[in-house]
């Protein structure tokens, strides 16, 4: 357990630390890198079909989630992230249909006797016969029901980033927590990964995903307080202090699931759920539709669970340091997008007793790129 005491800001133990060492000399300049990296805004793009993917220079950050991937790189004066959908569209290989794929620029490979079509094409092409997209990742983790699930992987990230203008730069990748009472392997997970990124000229290593999110939002904080990432196929918690990762751990409940509730219980498609969430749900004013009052319920089922999973995990570890001041709680991901949340969270936090105290419940500057942008900052720093 940590030392209980007194500690001065980060950024000013950047600025005034005496260096008495070569190594000391790069830990300072990296934290200061880090630092200036993590007061650039952020600039996110949507992957344009058939553009060409870029040859990165310098330290990248990539996050590999259930819905989309997302690319970070350090640009001169912004963080520029670009993103593609983690999903696949398969239909049956012929030349005419191969020909109209070109024509159209449709990102896509050719495995056996089926053309994949990934990413954004996934998408129309789904929609364009009535059937829904498959994803390489579910819950979090690789897929074990899709066979092609790395291939389709590789074959979108390939589409963002080439190999690096300089062998071995460092890339840090996003990784999960272990899920509680869930099922897949993280281990698993995170070494096919780590192959593929090393195979292509990389120094691969890992963060995880609430700590990600952590590194992005609390660096004000001195890099303490609980992250949380609300994604598709899962929620992922850090408790960090003073920039170590104290507790870590997922549930594999996401905004998919309540997709999935919802629509099992009004009798609408989950993709049609899904759309309506995105584009219409507010928690500050009442529901108006059958819709809107189921996604408050299971909302709030999720968000329970969640808040119940940090209580119990929390309450029964002695890893917790003495903390003198109260701590933030920093949300991200998608499913904590809709108008409200916050405010919703905020309440139902009052329903649980958490072991430590919390000082503010905040929203990610970005909530789809925290993520990373944590991993941008923690590659940024480990390249030294």
């Amino acid at each position: 357990m940590a030392e209980e005491k007194d500690f001065e800001s980060m950024e000013e133990r950047g600025k005034d630390t005496t260096v008495n060492s070569a190594t000391d000399e790069k830990s300072v300049g990296g934290l200061e890198r880090v630092l200036k990296a993590l007061r650039k805004s952020v600039v996110g793009k949507r992957k344009v079909i058939r553009e060409e993917a870029e040859s990165p220079k310098g330290p990248v950050g990539l996050d590999i989630g259930t819905t989309h991937i997302v690319l970070a790189q350090n640009k001169p004066n912004y963080i520029e992230t670009i993103q593609d959908l983690n999903a696949f569209f398969t239909v049956p290989s012929a030349r005419f249909a191969e020909q109209i794929l070109n024509q159209k620029e449709v990102m896509y490979y050719r495995h056996e006797n089926q053309y994949y079509i990934i990413g954004y094409s996934a998408e129309g092409f789904a929609n364009m016969f009535h059937g829904n997209t498959r994803r390489p990742v579910k819950e979090g983790l690789l897929s074990p029901d899709e066979v092609e699930g790395l291939s389709v992987i590789k074959a979108i990230v390939n589409g963002l980033i080439e190999k690096p203008k300089k062998f071995g730069e460092m890339l840090c990748f996003i990784i999960p927590g272990e899920p509680l009472d869930g099922t897949g392997s993280v281990i698993y997970h995170e070494s096919v990964i780590k192959s593929f990124l090393g195979s292509l000229g990389y120094s691969p290593l890992s963060i995880n995903e609430g700590m990600a999110v952590v590194v992005s939002e609390l660096s004000e904080d001195d890099f303490t307080g609980i992250g949380i990432s609300m994604g598709g196929g899962m929620c992922n918690v850090c408790l960090s202090y003073l920039s170590f990762p104290v507790i870590t751990y997922s549930i594999q409940k996401g905004g998919d699931y309540i997709d999935t509730m919802v629509g099992a219980a009004v009798g609408e498609p989950a993709t049609k759920v899904k759309t309506i969430k995105e584009e219409e749900l507010d928690f500050s004013r009442e529901p108006k539709d059958r819709v809107g009052i189921a996604l408050g319920i299971f909302y709030d089922e999720l968000i329970l669970k969640l808040l119940e999973s940090l209580q119990r995990v929390l309450s029964s570890t002695g890893k917790i340091p003495k903390i003198k001041t109260p701590i933030p709680i920093v949300l991200s991901g998608g499913t904590a997008m809709p108008k409200g949340f916050k405010e919703k969270f905020e309440k139902l936090l009052k329903n649980v007793n958490l072991p430590v105290e919390i000082s503010a419940v905040r929203l990610a500057e970005d909530l789809l790129n925290a993520p990373a942008k944590g991993a941008l900052a923690t590659a940024i720093r480990e390249a030294g």
